[in-house]
């Protein structure tokens, strides 16, 4: 898994756009099915861009009781999904369930934290949790690691804390990246892809200020270049 690239959110309303979208690129990308291209497409997005010499990252944030949870990630190893969510509030059974489902030679498992969405404020409002945001991210880091899990997303303000936490080789993967001075929109935590390599995440994922540009190549060209030094 090449986590030098940066891994592009592939948010299209569908999949002839996502398809036109990586067809443009000559090169191997690193790509995210997430919830709204993966159900209106279906499972076969994910082995068509994997067809396509791709990597995915099948970002579905599987959340259920552990059977069910376990069920569905194996069908996603499957597929060939290189990497795919679960939620760490699930637990540490439901993200066993998940890693026992997928198996060791299928693709890696990173568990969901708190959204990059999710201000402190909303956080201890909303779900009633009392303890400073990045003390809930480092429990479900802890649990993520205990069940076996290969990482978990979060917001890179956290990155450095988790690798503290964990070990350099437990993955923090990490949306809500934005190039200097672009508009972060509905994220609330986020950085640079600069900053994001300094502080400690291991791999990036950017959506619109790539997708959304006039040339996507060359605004991929530049976050790649920036995140990789």
């Amino acid at each position: 898994m090449d986590t030098t690239r940066p891994i592009i959110a592939l948010d299209f309303a569908s999949v002839e756009e996502a398809y036109r979208f990586v067809d443009l690129f000559d090169e191997p990308l690193f790509v995210k099915v997430g919830m709204e291209l993966f159900y209106n497409a279906g499972p076969q997005v994910v082995s068509e861009v994997k067809a396509r010499g791709h990597q995915v990252f099948c970002d579905l944030k599987l959340h259920d009781i552990p059977n069910t949870v376990g069920r569905a990630a194996a069908q996603l190893g499957r597929l060939g999904a290189d990497l795919l969510t679960v939620h760490a509030a699930g637990g540490r059974a439901m993200m066993k369930a998940a890693r026992e489902g997928v198996g060791e030679s299928g693709g890696a498992i990173v568990a969901i934290t708190q959204l990059t969405s999710t201000s402190e404020e909303a956080m201890r409002a909303e779900q009633l949790v009392s303890v400073p945001l990045v003390e809930s991210v480092l429990n479900y880091a802890r649990l993520a690691r205990e069940a076996g899990l290969d990482g978990v997303v979060c917001s890179p303000l956290e990155a450095g804390a988790i690798r503290d936490a964990t070990s350099d080789d437990f993955l923090r993967v990490t949306p809500g990246i934005r190039p200097a001075g672009a508009d972060v929109a509905d994220q609330s935590r986020v950085t640079t892809p600069e900053e994001a390599a300094q502080i400690g995440s291991s791999a990036i994922v950017v959506g619109r200020p790539i997708t959304r540009a006039e040339r996507p190549v060359e605004a991929y060209r530049a976050i790649r270049d920036a995140w990789t030094g």
